[in-house]
C-alpha cells in the first residue's frame, strides 16, 4: 500500500487504492489544509472520507478528519461565491453561508456514490447561498422589473468601476445598460429595499451627537397631542352649528368646569334637565366625529 503524504512544498503522491485500503490507512498530518492545491485536495479528500466513514464520531481523530476536509475544500466555496459577486452583499458573508453548504455536503458524502466530491458538494454550496438570498433579500416589496434591473445595475457598476477606476456616473451606466437615465436612477432607489437597517444600529461621527447614538434616537415618535389637535379641528365647526344655549352649557361645563348643579342654578333649570341637555349635545357631537373619521 502506497503512503499518502502532503506538505506545502510537496503535495500528494498516491497510487490507485480501493476504499477499503484507504479506510485502513493512517491519516496524513496536514499543517495548513487551506494551502493544499485543489487537485491535491481532491486526492487527499478520498483518504479522509474513507477514514471518516469508519471513525467513531466525537473522537479526536474524527474531528481532525472532518475539520481538515472542510479546510481543504474551502476553495470550492470561494469558487461558488464568485458567481454571486454582483449581488451587493459582502463576499465574506457569502463565503460563510457557502461554508455551511460545504459542511452539509461533507456530512452526507459517501465514497460508494462513485462521484467526485466536488460535483457532489457544489450544488449544496450554491443551494445554501441561494437560500440565504431568498431569506434575507428585499426587506420591502419591490416589483420584479426593478429587482432584475438592480442585478444588472450591480454588474454594470462593477464593470465600469474596474474599467474607469472610479464610481461610474448615471450617464455612463445608462449608456452601458442601454436604459434611460430615469430607469437607472429608479433601479438605484430600488436597491434601498434590498437591505433594512436595525433601529438599534449604532451611528457614529454624526454632527451634534455626543458619543454613540442609535438610529431610533433620530426617528420621531407618535405625539398624542397631534390627535387632540385633529379632534379639535374636526369638532370646532360642529360646535359652531349648535344653538347659543347649547354652546353656553358646553362652555360652562368644560371650560369653566362648573358642576351640573351650578349650571342649572345659573340657567334657572334643574340639575336633571342640565344632565339631559349635556347628553343630547355630546351624543350629537360624538356622531359627527365618528362620521368625520
Amino acid at each position: 500500500m502506497a503512503a499518502v503524504t502532503a506538505t506545502a512544498a510537496h503535495p500528494v503522491t498516491r497510487t490507485a487504492e480501493s476504499a477499503e485500503d484507504l479506510a485502513g490507512a493512517p491519516l496524513p498530518q496536514i499543517g495548513a489544509p487551506q494551502k493544499v492545491a485543489p487537485r491535491d485536495a481532491r486526492e487527499l479528500s478520498r483518504v479522509f472520507f474513507a477514514r471518516l466513514a469508519v471513525l467513531e464520531e466525537g473522537t479526536h481523530e474524527y474531528q481532525y478528519a472532518r475539520n481538515t476536509l472542510i479546510e481543504m475544500n474551502l476553495s470550492l466555496v470561494r469558487y461558488a461565491a464568485t458567481r454571486f459577486r454582483g449581488r451587493g452583499d459582502q463576499m465574506e458573508d457569502i463565503v460563510q453561508v457557502g461554508t455551511i453548504g460545504l459542511i452539509k455536503a461533507i456530512d452526507r458524502f459517501e465514497l460508494s456514490r462513485e462521484v467526485e466530491f466536488t460535483s457532489f458538494a457544489v450544488p449544496y454550496i450554491v443551494g445554501e447561498i441561494k437560500r440565504f438570498f431568498r431569506d434575507t433579500s428585499w426587506a420591502v416589496h419591490v416589483p420584479r422589473r426593478l429587482q432584475e434591473a438592480r442585478v444588472e445595475l450591480a454588474k454594470a457598476t462593477e464593470e465600469l468601476r474596474t474599467r474607469l477606476g472610479r464610481t461610474p456616473t448615471v450617464a455612463e451606466l445608462s449608456a452601458l445598460m442601454s436604459l434611460p437615465e430615469s430607469e437607472v436612477i429608479e433601479a438605484r432607489k430600488a436597491s434601498n429595499g434590498y437591505h433594512s437597517t436595525s433601529l438599534d444600529a449604532t451611528l457614529t461621527g454624526e454632527s451634534g451627537v455626543d458619543g454613540e447614538a442609535v438610529l431610533a434616537d433620530f426617528i420621531g415618535q407618535e405625539d398624542p397631542g397631534m390627535q387632540l389637535v385633529e379632534d379639535i379641528s374636526t369638532l370646532a365647526p360642529m360646535v359652531s352649528k349648535l344653538g347659543e344655549r347649547d354652546r353656553q352649557i358646553l362652555h360652562m361645563r368644560f371650560v369653566d368646569e362648573m358642576t351640573q348643579a351650578q349650571i342649572g342654578e345659573q340657567l334657572g333649570i334643574s340639575q336633571m334637565h342640565v344632565s339631559r341637555l349635556l347628553t343630547r349635545i355630546l351624543t350629537r357631537l360624538r356622531k359627527g366625529m365618528l362620521a368625520a373619521n
